[in-house]
């Protein structure tokens, strides 16, 4: 529209220009190869107007029909990249909705009608992954890994076709190329981390979860939680391996990432109580139980001090519990404890708070504490019919606490 405008003003212009070229006074004479021409200013003016305006229309048609086999080229091409994105999305909304058939004829369309292999690669990936051809589905995406645009999604596909077979060697390091290529993408770093800590790589998953942090991939508490428990693995291995300075070092860390991971808690009191530190030791479970409770620091606290006789143990316990008297694993342990230094009055009293939650929530017992009051039963009243009507409601239910 706008060029057309334009050549409108520019006829306009020269047609203004003949006006007032025709309203001049005088006249021109041409002489040529014995012809005479006599005619006025305005009408010759007129002549060459309409001679200039023939040639700049020829012109234009020549260019046009020079043009026309090219325009025509360029036309067939746009259209046939037009018809070939529809069949590419089109064959995408068939995977998507599991049309095997579909999905496969529009990949064969997409495929003639594209010049753009790793587009059309993909579906024919999936559409292959779709009728269950994984080996032709493999040969497409390691085909994509020559094209520098599309190898990342080449390495997705067959890092999940080596999972999907449980080639979890293979996965892991198709995994880790895919980072290589994109560090910083959220389900790359996840993804890797899941592989690694399969195969207890415990040096590279401490890697990719401080990366897994930085790029929040992984929420703050849950990232944390992940590099604590991977310190901790790490730790065990030295602990084993005798390197006891570098687990203490390790455990460290971790608890300080993690105060309320028990399994690091514990691992790091062990320690301590080996270099001769009971009440750094001590502490450090007291601490936790502040945090979080567990069964685990429970067994541990009363490991760390084995010199002491039992009524000692519970006076040890009243202090490790005090700072949270109400929360379950708190009975749990007086009650432990307790009956151990047979005070049976104190035992029934830790245990009748979670005897009535249970009843309250019209549930069975766990059957730690249907265990618990079986041992009580049958020590302070020798009554082996009770203690035999408590297991078997322990028998009940599959609930276990996981000791460190």
């Amino acid at each position: 529209m706008i060029r057309g405008l334009f050549i409108f003003a520019k006829i306009a212009i020269l047609a203004a220009i003949g006006y007032w070229l025709a309203e001049q006074p005088g006249h021109i004479s041409i002489e040529l190869a014995g012809w005479r021409v006599d005619a006025s200013i305005g009408i010759m003016a007129l002549a060459l107007l309409i001679l200039v305006v023939a040639l700049y229309f020829v012109v234009s048609l020549y260019r046009a029909i020079r043009k026309a086999p090219k325009q025509f080229q360029e036309n067939r091409a746009l259209s046939r990249r037009e018809k070939g994105y529809r069949a590419l999305t089109q064959g995408l909304v068939a995977v998507a909705a599991g049309d095997k058939l579909e999905a496969q004829r529009q990949s064969r369309k997409a495929n003639t009608l594209l010049n753009d292999p790793p587009l059309t690669m993909l579906l024919s990936a999936q559409s292959a992954q779709l009728n269950g051809d994984e080996k032709a589905a493999e040969k497409f995406f390691e085909a994509m890994l020559d094209h520098p645009q599309a190898a990342f999604l080449g390495v997705r596909g067959l890092m999940m076709q080596a999972a999907k077979e449980g080639d979890q060697d293979k996965a892991l390091e198709l995994a880790q190329k895919a980072h290589d290529l994109r560090p910083d993408t959220p389900w790359v770093l996840t993804e890797l981390l899941e592989l690694q800590d399969d195969a207890k790589d415990w040096d590279g998953a401490l890697k990719t979860v401080e990366e897994a942090i930085k790029a929040k991939a992984l929420p703050l508490e849950e990232g944390k939680k992940r590099k604590a428990e991977i310190l901790m693995q790490k730790a065990r291995i030295a602990r084993d391996e005798g390197n006891e300075d570098i687990a203490l070092n390790l455990v460290k860390r971790s608890v300080r990432v993690d105060p309320s991971l028990a399994p690091a808690v514990t691992l790091y009191a062990r320690l301590l109580l080996a270099n001769g530190k009971l009440r750094k030791a001590e502490k450090l479970i007291e601490d936790a139980w502040k945090l979080k409770p567990n069964a685990a620091l429970a067994y541990t606290y009363k490991d760390l001090n084995t010199s002491v006789n039992e009524l000692e143990q519970v006076k040890r316990f009243e202090k490790l519990t005090q700072s949270n008297q109400d929360h379950a694993e708190s009975h749990f342990a007086m009650a432990r404890i307790a009956l151990d230094a047979a005070l049976w009055g104190e035992a029934r009293k830790q245990t009748a708070p979670l005897i009535d939650k249970a009843s309250q929530e019209n549930k069975t017992p766990s059957p730690r504490l249907c265990r618990l009051m079986a041992e009580l039963e049958e020590k302070e009243h020798h009554d082996m019919a009770k203690a035999h009507h408590w297991l078997e409601l322990a028998s009940t239910d599959n609930e276990e606490v996981e000791i460190d």
